[in-house]
C-alpha cells in the first residue's frame, strides 16, 4: 500500500491478482464492458483496483451490497465465479479471482462489517414462540473457514450463525430504544430448533448483512407440494414433538408416518440422524413450516 496514502488507522487485508469489470455506470448498463486484469487491494476502509488503465478506489462505505450473478453480456456470462459489488451511485463493479473469489468475498464482507455497531435481539423467536428478550450491543465477525457469522453480544453470549443454514431474511422497521430503526429478522437453527435473531443498526450495515444472509437463503428455497398429512407431520416436528412421538401425537399409523419421513427425506426437507427413525429439520423444511403457519 506504499504510496497509496494510507492513514494511521488503515491497514491492508488482502493484496492479490484478479480481474474486474464495470457492468453498470450510474445506473446505465455497459453492454461492451470487458474484463481488465490487475491487482486487487482490500483495506479495512476501501477496495482499490489497479490495472493498466490506472487506479480505482471504492470506499467500503459506498458499497451497498454484494451479490452473485449480474450478466451484462457474453463476456461476463463466460466467467463462472465473480462477485457483483453494488455502489451507492447505482454503479456495479464485478470482481473475479477464479477459485479464490468466494474467500475474497468473505474478506470483503468481513471488512465492511468490522467497524459496524449493531444491536441484536437473540433469540427474538424460538420454535415459533416470541421471546421476552431485549436488544443489546453486539459485534459481528465473518468467518470464511466455516462460513459463519459470529455474533458477540455485550452480555458475553456468543451466537454463531451458519450462513448455509439461514432459512429466511426479512427486512423491517422497529422501535429500538425509542428510535425507529431498520432491522433484519433472520431465521436459522440453534441445536435443531428454529430461532429468529433480530439485527438493528445503520441502514448501510443492515444492507450489507442482508446481502450476506441472502447468499445462503437462495440455496435452500424452492416450492414443494405437500399433502395435508405431510404438512401435519412437518408442523408436529416444527413445534418440537419428537419424531418417535409423532404417530401418537397425530393419531396416525406408525408405518404411515415412516413412509412420510422417507418422502420428506427424499425431498431434502428432513435428514436422517444416526438411528433409522430420528430425523431433524433442514432449512428447507423450516421454510415450508413457517409458510404453512402463515397461510392458516
Amino acid at each position: 500500500m506504499e504510496g497509496m496514502g494510507m492513514s494511521e488507522s488503515e491497514y491492508k487485508i488482502e493484496d492479490t491478482k484478479g480481474k474486474f469489470l464495470q457492468a453498470v455506470k450510474d445506473g446505465r448498463r455497459l453492454k461492451d464492458a470487458d474484463w481488465s486484469p490487475g491487482r486487487i487491494i482490500l483495506s479495512n476502509k476501501r477496495l482499490i483496483l489497479v490495472s493498466n488503465d490506472g487506479k480505482r478506489t471504492l470506499p467500503l462505505s459506498k458499497i451497498t451490497s454484494l451479490s452473485g450473478r449480474y450478466d451484462v453480456n457474453q463476456t461476463v456470462a463466460k466467467v463462472s465465479d465473480y462477485v457483483s459489488i453494488q455502489l451507492a451511485n447505482e454503479s456495479v463493479v464485478l470482481i473475479s479471482l477464479g477459485s479464490n473469489t468466494e474467500s475474497f468475498e468473505f474478506s470483503l464482507f468481513g471488512a465492511m462489517l468490522d467497524q459496524e455497531q449493531v444491536q441484536v435481539k437473540h433469540p427474538a423467536v424460538e420454535g415459533g414462540v416470541v421471546q421476552d428478550t431485549t436488544y443489546e450491543q453486539a459485534r459481528v465477525k465473518v468467518s470464511d473457514d466455516d462460513r459463519e457469522l459470529n455474533v458477540a453480544l455485550s452480555s458475553g453470549a456468543f451466537v454463531p450463525i451458519d450462513l448455509d443454514d439461514v432459512g429466511s431474511v426479512e427486512a423491517d422497521n422497529q422501535q429500538v430504544a425509542g428510535t425507529a430503526r431498520p432491522i433484519l429478522k433472520v431465521e436459522h437453527a440453534q441445536e435443531g430448533t428454529s430461532v429468529q435473531t433480530y439485527f438493528a443498526g445503520e441502514s448501510h450495515a443492515m444492507a450489507v448483512l442482508e446481502s450476506l444472509f441472502k447468499r445462503g437463503v437462495e440455496q435452500s428455497q424452492g416450492a414443494v407440494d405437500l399433502s395435508e398429512t405431510e404438512k401435519r407431520v412437518l408442523m408436529g416436528l416444527y413445534s418440537g414433538v419428537s419424531p418417535f412421538e409423532i404417530p401418537d401425537f397425530l393419531g396416525m399409523d406408525v408405518d404411515e408416518v415412516e413412509s412420510i419421513y422417507d418422502r420428506l427425506i427424499e425431498l431434502d426437507i428432513l435428514e436422517e440422524v444416526r438411528t433409522r427413525r430420528e430425523v431433524t429439520m433442514k432449512t428447507r423444511g423450516r421454510n415450508i413450516a413457517s409458510e404453512v403457519i402463515n397461510e392458516e
